[in-house]
């Protein structure tokens, strides 16, 4: 995978009102062009509004509402914040780009969805191996800063259904740019 020209973008995480702080992803763009396309569009939000819901097409302001200790946690549900919502920028859902990478290590970025070729906004965090989900879920990115984040959110109490008591939201996002090939630092 060509890391070195694959595309940055941050999630700026709250939990109850609090900020946390950063998480950063590399997009495995050359291995799921369209997948890590959709993801960045909505950090950035520059698709304006869904052709389905009329929502924004944005992760901003949307919540992680989906917690499972020791497995992932997950969020782009923006339209409705439960799990059911969500849109692509394609309009709906779109189809599973392919399942060349694995889930075989923690940090994983990988889209969330309801069965084959139903990929809209929503996606997840590994915080373990999971290799039963190779072939059904498509891994296009994984998170290069922010492990404290996560294993925050992981370590939340939640209800029976697996969603947070708090609340923890993407209260800001982007696409990150490196100010040069040689410095490695990063601009918003």
């Amino acid at each position: 995978m060509g890391v070195k020209d694959s595309p940055q973008c941050y999630f700026d995480v709250e939990l109850n009102r609090e900020p946390v702080g950063r998480i950063v992803f590399q997009l495995f763009s050359d291995v799921c062009p369209k997948t890590s396309k959709n993801f960045l569009c909505l950090c950035t939000g520059e698709k304006g509004t869904g052709k389905i819901t009329g929502k924004k097409l944005c992760y901003k302001g949307s919540t992680f509402h989906r917690v499972v200790k020791n497995f992932m946690v997950q969020g782009g549900d923006f339209t409705e914040g439960n799990g059911r919502g969500g849109e692509s920028i394609y309009g709906g859902y779109f189809e599973d780009e392919n399942f060349i990478l694995k889930h075989d290590r923690a940090f994983l970025l990988s889209m969330a969805n309801r069965g084959k070729d139903t990929n809209g906004s929503q996606f997840f965090i590994t915080t373990k191996t999971a290799p039963h989900l190779d072939g059904v879920h498509v891994v296009f990115g994984l998170v290069i800063s922010g492990f404290e984040v996560i294993k925050k959110v992981e370590g939340l109490k939640t209800d029976s259904a697996s969603r947070p008591y708090a609340d923890v939201r993407v209260m800001d996002c982007g696409q990150l740019f490196t100010k040069s090939a040689n410095d490695g630092k990063f601009i918003d």
